[in-house]
């Protein structure tokens, strides 16, 4: 029988489980609502997804270069301990080829695509079931160049911060390194100030020129004051105006055009940034770990 929209959407909210998953169930099941929910607890997936709604905070980011194509992604878990874990590792790494190659344009999109023997999300579920702990991929952007530019990639921390660059006109991938190295360690948060939205601008004059009266300043100094002031917040969010951590003479635009390229883009991603994590302490999860909660 044709399964509807409506079935396959029930069928999500009831057990947590993927849409092709629960599609599958139900096809496989003629439509039977209960006998698909038992359809997936019996191959693994309702034990995925009852674990939906924990947080997943920990995990890593992955980078990956293949030709004129770069990657950077983050998979997250709930645990420290399973990021370092091997097949927790291996999964990243399916996810990630099978993600290079197909190009998706979106997580919903790339958990559809092939891998291994199925798709990334029946992957992401298949190791929910294994490792014991909720699984998720969070994030993702594909980077492209041409054959005389070059990508730098740069992790730390085993992967708790990844950074990938594009530097065009350049083929030195050392010298974009050295510039992912330097966003890893300051954090910009923008590659110019083309980047910064007008609104974020207008709040920091606003707030700069509330200081500046406050100091007693005249009016008349105080615009010349806020142009000032604000060049230097833009030096501080702005990755081309930061002086580069190696040559602190050198701005990070400096830097890279006395090497004859170009910074066009870069991308950061840190583990768990901007999600709420639970508070467990330290014997807590060790339990957690031991229960195979």
């Amino acid at each position: 029988m044709a399964i509807t929209a409506s079935q396959v959407k029930e069928l999500r909210e009831r057990t947590g489980a993927g849409m092709m998953d629960c599609k599958k169930a139900l096809e496989a099941t003629n439509g039977d609502m209960d006998a698909a929910i038992d359809y997936l607890r019996e191959n693994g997936i309702a034990k995925a997804a009852k674990k939906a709604d924990r947080i997943a905070a920990e995990g890593i980011t992955y980078l990956a270069v293949e030709g004129n194509k770069g990657l950077v992604l983050e998979i997250n878990s709930e645990t420290d301990f399973v990021a370092k874990n091997e097949k927790f590792l291996d999964l990243v790494k399916v996810v990630a080829d099978a993600i290079l190659a197909n190009e998706p344009k979106s997580v919903e999109e790339a958990l559809t695509v092939s891998a291994g023997e199925g798709t990334v999300e029946s992957v992401i579920n298949n190791g929910i079931a294994t490792i014991g702990e909720k699984l998720s991929l969070r994030r993702f952007e594909i980077l492209t160049k041409s054959d005389n530019d070059s990508f730098g990639t740069y992790s730390h921390m085993g992967g708790r911060i990844g950074v990938i660059t594009l530097v065009e006109g350049l083929t030195d991938e050392e010298v974009a390194k050295d510039v992912a190295m330097h966003v890893a360690a300051l954090n910009p948060k923008y590659l110019d100030e083309t980047q910064v939205p007008q609104e974020e601008l207008e709040h920091e004059k606003k707030v700069l020129s509330e200081q500046a009266l406050n100091e007693g300043k005249p009016a008349n100094i105080v615009e010349k004051m806020i142009v000032g002031r604000l060049n230097k917040y833009l030096e501080e969010i702005c990755l081309v105006k930061q002086k580069f951590v190696k040559d602190d003479s050198l701005t990070v635009e400096k830097f890279v055009a006395s090497k004859g390229g170009k910074l066009t883009k870069f991308v950061r991603y840190e583990v768990g940034e901007g999600i709420e994590k639970k508070e467990d302490n330290f014997a807590e999860e060790v339990m957690n770990q031991v229960r195979g909660n």
